[in-house]
């Protein structure tokens, strides 16, 4: 058997920017994927918390730095800049591998 946990999250990055004109997915500062061990192209589940709104979508790297959060595509109908989100990528394991296991988060105020 295998579970699914919390790998990794980013609690409540704001929305720093939002692209309805592109292909799809979650642009993250690479600094801050790389903290929490998010990669590019990861499925990754986002709450909207300001609106409720959860969506699925893909992270891939914006510019490194700039605690960047840009909605794409149809992700930017989802929410608008300045609000809230958790960023959440998950991760199956053994109950072995479960026991003692602890996500990575990043706080964001």
């Amino acid at each position: 058997m295998e579970l699914t946990l919390l790998k990794s999250k980013l609690h409540r990055i704001r929305v720093t920017e939002a692209c309805l004109d592109y292909e799809g997915s979650l642009s993250l500062d690479p600094d801050d994927m790389e903290a929490v061990g998010i990669v590019p192209y990861e499925k990754i589940l986002c709450a909207d918390v300001e609106n409720g709104n959860r969506f699925e979508t893909y992270a891939i790297e914006g510019r490194r730095g700039t605690h960047v959060c840009c909605l794409n595509g149809a992700a930017a109908h989802q929410g608008k800049v300045g609000d809230r989100l958790i960023v959440m990528a998950f991760g199956r394991m053994t109950p072995e591998e479960a026991r003692g296991f602890s996500p990575k988060v990043l706080h964001f105020r």
